[in-house]
């Protein structure tokens, strides 16, 4: 965050060093605080999170890292750290334990930092050119990789692993239209010409926005939509295409 204009890249950074701040953030209190599943759920809560402060459409990455270093004193266990990234449709983890007595704090920070730069790069599809600095004595241990398909990802989102899903219903976003977003909910079956005509007349009171369609996967006062029910409904934002709309496809009404 030091270089310049890296607003314009990352959203947030949270830092959930007590054992109090890692439970208000997972909302619970982890079998391990320093393990691959609480880094798992970090990297799903940052890409949710992504996702509510992100302009539509834009792709997001939510990264997960916790780790047990050197300290003032000597460790029992093993001196390591998990990491895991999440984008829509990728989710990567790994173990990494440094070898024991080999590094001072700094320098296993410095490791691990490299190590998390480059699972970044790597979610991000950009080539990384430094070196971790690991040595043939640290071991890179549970490296998983796993794709989502869009069956996958609307599986999720009925089941509230993700809060919800854009997609865009025109070739090019018009960047002009700022940040915030003017939100039409509905169930959309079918989608006529007075919901076209309500979210212009609010994009028209409300100024600049990117104006949405808000299609609720699980209603409270309606069944739950299937994955065909939704992906049905969808088509028909997809067939106003010359217009500049997103729709949203949310957990919860």
């Amino acid at each position: 965050m030091s270089v310049p204009g890296a607003s314009n890249t990352v959203l947030e950074a949270v830092l959930p060093y007590s054992r109090m701040s890692m439970i208000q953030l997972l909302a619970k209190i982890p079998a391990k605080y320093c393990s691959q599943q609480t880094a798992d759920e970090m990297a799903l809560l940052a890409y949710n999170r992504a996702l509510k402060l992100s302009s539509p459409g834009s792709p997001v990455l939510g990264v997960g890292f916790t780790g047990s270093l050197a300290t003032t004193r000597p460790k029992q266990g093993d001196h390591r750290f998990h990491l895991s990234t999440r984008t829509s449709d990728r989710h990567w983890a790994s173990t990494v334990t440094l070898s024991k007595g080999l590094r001072s704090r700094d320098q296993e920070e410095k490791v691990s930092s490299y190590f998390l730069l480059k699972a970044i790069a790597n979610a991000c599809k950009v080539s990384s050119t430094f070196d971790s600095e690991l040595t043939e004595s640290d071991v890179v241990a549970d490296e998983c990789e796993r794709f989502f398909d869009e069956d996958k990802e609307l599986e999720q989102l009925i089941n509230g692993q993700i809060c919800f899903k854009y997609g865009n219903c025109f070739a090019e976003t018009d960047k002009s239209n700022g940040d915030r977003k003017i939100i039409l909910p509905g169930s959309f079956n079918p989608l006529h010409d007075g919901h076209l005509k309500l979210l212009e007349a609010a994009a028209s009171i409300c100024g600049d926005g990117y104006p949405c369609f808000e299609l609720s996967a699980i209603n409270a006062d309606k069944p739950p939509l299937s994955i065909p029910q939704i992906k049905e409904r969808v088509m028909q934002f997809e067939k106003i295409g010359e217009a500049n709309y997103f729709y949203k496809l949310s957990e919860v009404l």
